[in-house]
């Protein structure tokens, strides 16, 4: 299975389990997958998919892309020697991941892998955090211009080099749910995995779907509250497009003094610390939102907002002020989104 970074998006479940307006009826199907919970939400005039097939298709993708998964593509290639053949959904990914990593200037980077495990967030459990020297070490192995894609070849200039594609992977789940959906002739429907969220179609009465955003807790929250670690922030109603949040308030690790999140900058081989708690954006599908919300996290506020603006993406960001407060901005386009 694949394992994916915390859930940052919630779904308000905003409507009854069963709605009818003429002959639309709302379906649910509920599961689990890729390490993380699963729901669908759709209106037909009659049941058009099966939990089955969800299952089938998601299993698809797991052998493929899964760290966790025994024998799955994306392991045979960490441990071959220098290319493998992939299938067409991974090479889909990987042109994807290749564009981002580009405009981002190598802050989206899939052969993070190798620091991600150094950490202690990989697939393998550690023992301790790393000294200096070992993060030199690690960073020779890092950098996706050591990879070349060829059709659906894949090549690496090092054998050492092993990729991670749980920063953009779980988007093209999320896709390919709701293309399933739409080939069965569904016209309205939610889908969501772990926290990201695509959307198509308005509800009968003429409403979109409502996501809630979670960030942390408020300052003056109780303690029981803040036990929680996440409290809703703002809410988003969308008729079309996907919605995807990154962020470390609530997957870390208690390192020394502090915590250190999971998310780690492939530039230094350290873990993230430039202030920002959480970037979610919005984009016409969700492989696109994941892959630039975890790129984002990278950038300081302003950079962040400048380039949400220039690659025309609407974006959301949770960050801490130089004084430690908790502060929100967002772009003018995602404010439309909010429900008032």
């Amino acid at each position: 299975m694949l394992i994916y970074r915390s859930t940052i998006i919630c779904l308000l479940l905003l409507f009854p389990f069963l709605f009818k307006s003429g002959e639309q009826q709302l379906y649910t199907i509920t599961g689990f997958a890729q390490g993380t919970g699963y729901s669908l939400r759709y209106y037909a005039d009659t049941e058009r998919v099966s939990k089955a097939q969800v299952d089938s298709l998601l299993r698809q993708i797991d052998a493929s892309m899964s760290l966790y998964k025994p024998g799955s593509l994306i392991n045979q290639f960490n441990s071959a020697g220098r290319q493998l053949r992939v299938d067409d959904g991974f090479r889909t990914v990987l042109q994807k991941s290749f564009e981002i990593y580009h405009k981002t200037a190598g802050r989206f980077d899939i052969t993070v892998a190798p620091l991600v495990q150094l950490w202690g967030f990989g697939p393998v459990a550690v023992q301790g955090f790393p000294d200096s020297s070992e993060v030199r070490e690690t960073l020779k192995q890092v950098g996706m211009s050591k990879l070349k894609l060829k059709g659906n070849m894949l090549y690496k200039a090092d054998p050492k080099i092993r990729i991670d594609l749980n920063g953009i992977a779980q988007g093209y789940s999320v896709d390919q749910v709701a293309g399933f959906l739409k080939r069965r002739g569904i016209q309205s429907y939610m889908v969501e995995i772990g926290g990201e969220v695509v959307v198509h179609g308005s509800k009968p009465d003429g409403g979109g779907y409502r996501i809630g955003i979670e960030g942390p807790v408020p300052e003056h929250a109780s303690l029981k509250a803040k036990e929680g670690a996440a409290s809703f922030r703002h809410i988003v109603e969308l008729k079309q497009g996907a919605i995807t949040t990154s962020g470390n308030f609530n997957k870390y690790l208690n390192y020394k003094d502090g915590k250190i999140s999971h998310l780690i900058n492939p530039k230094t081989g350290y873990p993230l610390n430039n202030g920002m708690i959480s970037v979610t954006v919005y984009a016409r599908d969700a492989i696109t939102a994941d892959g630039y919300d975890n790129a984002l996290m990278a950038m300081d506020v302003e950079q962040a907002m400048a380039f949400a603006r220039k690659a025309d993406l609407e974006a959301y960001f949770i960050y801490h002020k130089p004084d430690g407060r908790v502060a929100d901005t967002l772009t003018s386009g995602f404010k439309k989104l909010l429900v008032n």
